[in-house]
């Protein structure tokens, strides 16, 4: 995988930029690193990491399941000044439509329908629930600044409330890039569409004890 690319295309100017490597056996290492970190920004709003948590974790997991690839990248960066969190998530597996044409609905749909159709509700290669990237995409339409999902020859992008899906270049495998705001308190439950508990699923695992008691 180019690293060096992506860092020049998605994180160009950025200083501390965090990379890491990750397969089916160090995922949850990994993740809980990465949301670690992003946890000693005490500037990001406490409810945009409840539901990034829960969104990051499905993209990486996303992957392991859905790939056909062992290995993952995840790239992040916090600007301060800016009060945005850019993150990343690449794999050299499959890619998108060849997937989600392991279930036979999907199998003659074209690699931009592929792209439109996977940020829907319950839309799966049968090896998941297709709740992932529906998730994600509920944080960007709410916490935003830009989402890029690029598979093969075509990359969907979500920047200023337009969508569009254009032929740009050539990605072997699954790239998600977005960027999100972090000042503004969001409502972490409606994110996952209240059919889980975001919110207390990242104080369980990443708030201490003492912490947990000032919050409330």
């Amino acid at each position: 995988m180019d690293i060096a690319f992506l860092i020049d295309r998605y994180f160009k100017g950025a200083d501390n930029v965090s990379i890491d490597v990750f397969d089916a056996q160090t995922l949850n290492a990994v993740y809980r690193d990465v949301v670690k970190a992003m946890t000693s920004h005490f500037e990001i709003e406490v409810s945009v990491l409840q539901a990034l948590s829960y969104c990051l974790y499905e993209m990486m997991d996303n992957v392991h399941i859905h790939s056909g690839k062992p290995l993952g990248t995840a790239i992040t960066h916090y600007d301060r000044d800016e009060s945005s969190l850019r993150i990343l998530i690449a794999d050299n597996g499959m890619g998108v439509r060849a997937s989600l044409a392991g279930n036979s609905k999907y199998r003659d749909i074209t690699e931009a329908e592929a792209l439109k159709l996977c940020l829907q509700d319950s839309i799966t290669d049968g090896k998941g629930m297709g709740f992932g990237l529906y998730t994600t995409s509920r944080l960007v339409d709410s916490i935003g600044k830009k989402f890029v999902l690029h598979s093969g020859s075509h990359k969907l992008v979500i920047e200023d409330g337009m969508t569009s899906v254009i032929e740009n270049g050539f990605w072997q495998g699954t790239l998600i890039f977005m960027e999100i705001g972090t000042g503004r308190e969001i409502d972490p439950n409606q994110v996952v569409d209240h059919r889980a508990d975001a919110a207390e699923e990242y104080n369980e695992s990443f708030v201490e004890t003492e912490e947990l008691e000032s919050l409330w």
